[in-house]
């Protein structure tokens, strides 16, 4: 499933959530999209002070603060519906 991660250089935050998205376990399969909210106006007026945002296909948007236990149950939720 496609998951897109808003961020912008220098977000140590949306590093940390890139980490956490290498390291999910195997049976969740994503490719991952990176938007720098930079490059688009509305992503900027949109997620500017929301940043790391996690776009699921199939499943929600989640904002800060990102729990593993509520990502992986997110990914695994839409990973099914798209099944």
């Amino acid at each position: 499933m496609r998951v897109t991660l808003y961020s912008r250089p220098g977000c140590h935050l949306c590093e940390d959530l890139k980490g956490e998205l290498a390291a999910l376990p195997p049976d969740i399969d994503i490719t991952l999209l990176e938007r720098n909210i930079e490059d688009e106006a509305g992503d900027l007026e949109r997620y500017r002070y929301l940043i790391p945002v996690l776009d699921i296909e199939g499943g929600p948007l989640l904002y800060p603060p990102h729990e593993r236990n509520v990502l992986l149950a997110a990914l695994r939720a839409a990973g099914e519906s798209i099944l």
